[in-house]
């Protein structure tokens, strides 16, 4: 009998759960083990998480899949770790105990400190330095609200880190020695690491109060961190001698999942938002309105190939979000699933767009203060017309996405798609009608943690190259356009005129004129 070959575990600590899985020399999943997380919502526009239950999943996820691997006969060669991107746990090194809970990316009580900061005229700093935009979306400001709103105490021993960060530290020993790290491609979304330099910067650092020595060191995506430590690592588990060897950001491990790995490939992921990326090579672009610049991973020496590579970005910050809205705030569904036959049941949404601004706009409006907005109601609509128009404003925000990078002179040739919306045929129908390039959904929904899985693999030379892993990738099924342009393009306008109307709804009153 030939034995079973090695597999890698990847963590991916998202937003709406944790999930852990075990990739096959194949680059085949075979295994997953899921805990939903507890979404807080203390006040309208905030967001938060437990970090202590982020671990908590972490861990249980981890064991339950490296026993049955075990149980299986493989031997489990690396674990790689991505993550919900921007948002930021405060722990105590001394300790291991978060100091707050974690400030997710969709929160939104820090679009004061953006107005302010952006008043006073440090965008074009932020901007240049960054590759992102002043919007609470990023870390900084939610780092800075900690240390100040949130009572933290910015001394020796505090960390600041984004969930990258925190699950490693964690893996790797916690308070008995664990590694303080994180990689580029989550350093780079926290608005105070210059990504051309690719450093931490002490003069954006300084601008939005956050200590330096608070933030952890930056290593390669692709390398090894350290070795899983504490319970994971006791006597006879699968997982003792096993090392932590790849990060990334949940976007751009989603890209490396998608073996998007030449400039001008791009992917879609739809998941509690939607993210649309594109390689763009090793060199950073000038700033493209409405859109990130980002990095997309650093491979070191690994791969075969030039290690830094830079990505346009479009963030979208509620898509899937709208579908658990419809189920959980307005049960129209009982379960998410039901929603793309109940969306395929009609034609068209009969003019009813729904705008999922429930925390803002991201790409490429940058609208804070927008609030979500259902438009073109009549009272002979239901339940199916409201669920078309959900999947369809999923189809439009990427394309508003596309047109952005359109405009920067960056034209989509295709699109490779992921995430668990991925699954609705009537949604890429529509996306490939809206963008008129093919829509690829790859044979593996689950290309964020595929990332993860395959960057730790690749470090411990599982893979021996990019090619390689470019090998493995194939596509289920591929979506061509149907609707006429007109068609679609009048869709589309009806979309831009829906938005308008929710834009702005959330600002500050202007203040009363001087009386005479």
């Amino acid at each position: 009998m030939v034995p079973p070959m090695p597999c890698v575990l990847a963590v991916d600590a998202g937003t709406t759960g944790v999930r852990s899985l075990a990739v096959d020399e194949t680059g085949r999943v075979v295994d997953v083990a899921y805990r939903e997380l507890t979404q807080h919502f203390p006040r309208p526009g905030w967001v938060e998480h437990d970090a202590g239950e982020i671990r908590e999943h972490v861990t249980a996820t981890l064991l339950e899949v490296a026993a049955r691997r075990h149980q299986a006969g493989q031997t489990i060669a690396a674990v790689g770790v991505t993550n919900q991107r921007e948002t930021v746990v405060a722990w105590d090194r001394s300790t291991g105990e978060p100091r707050h809970r974690a400030l997710v990316w969709q929160d939104r009580r820090t679009a004061p400190t953006c107005d302010r900061l952006r008043g006073e005229g440090h965008e074009e700093l932020v901007r240049r330095r960054t590759g992102l935009v002043l919007d609470p979306y990023f870390s900084a400001t939610k780092m800075a609200w900690l240390l100040s709103d949130g009572g933290v105490r910015a001394d020796e021993e505090l960390a600041l880190g984004t969930v990258d960060s925190w699950v490693a530290w964690n893996l790797t020993g916690g308070p008995d020695g664990g590694a303080f790290v994180t990689d580029p491609s989550n350093a780079s979304r926290t608005l105070v690491y210059d990504i051309a330099r690719r450093g931490w910067d002490d003069e954006l650092c300084a601008l939005f109060g956050v200590p330096r020595r608070a933030l952890p060191e930056v290593l390669p995506t692709c390398g090894r961190v350290g070795m899983l430590g504490g319970p994971l690592a006791a006597r006879g588990s699968p997982l003792a001698d096993v090392p932590v060897s790849a990060m990334a950001g949940d976007q751009q491990s989603a890209l490396f999942g998608q073996a998007c790995f030449a400039p001008g490939m791009a992917k879609a992921t739809y998941g509690t938002g939607s993210f649309v990326l594109l390689n763009v090579g090793d060199t950073v672009p000038a700033p493209s309105s409405g859109l990130l610049t980002t990095i997309a991973w650093d491979l070191g020496h690994r791969g075969g190939a030039k290690p830094f590579s830079y990505a346009l970005e479009g963030a979208v910050f509620a898509t899937g979000a709208a579908l658990q809205w419809l189920r959980d705030g307005l049960g129209i569904v009982e379960e998410t699933s039901a929603i793309g036959p109940l969306a395929a049941s009609v034609p068209d949404s009969e003019g009813v767009y729904l705008i999922p601004a429930f925390t803002g706009l991201g790409s490429p409006w940058w609208d804070p203060y927008a609030r979500g907005a259902v438009i073109g109601l009549s009272r002979g609509l239901g339940r199916a017309q409201l669920a078309r128009a959900a999947v369809e404003a999923m189809a439009f925000q990427v394309r508003d996405v596309a047109d952005a990078m359109s405009r920067a002179g960056a034209d989509l040739e295709a699109l490779r798609v992921d995430g668990g919306a991925s699954v609705m045929d009537l949604l890429l129908q529509l996306q490939a009608d809206q963008l008129r390039v093919p829509v690829c959904r790859s044979a593996s929904t689950e290309a964020t943690a595929l990332g993860a899985a395959t960057l730790a693999g690749l470090a411990e030379g599982m893979w021996s190259s990019l090619d390689e892993l470019a090998s493995l990738w194939a596509a289920r099924a591929e979506f061509e356009a149907q609707a006429s342009t007109v068609a679609a393009d009048t869709a589309h306008r009806g979309w831009l005129r829906a938005l308008e109307r929710a834009r702005g709804w959330a600002a500050p009153p202007a203040p009363p004129a001087p009386s005479v």
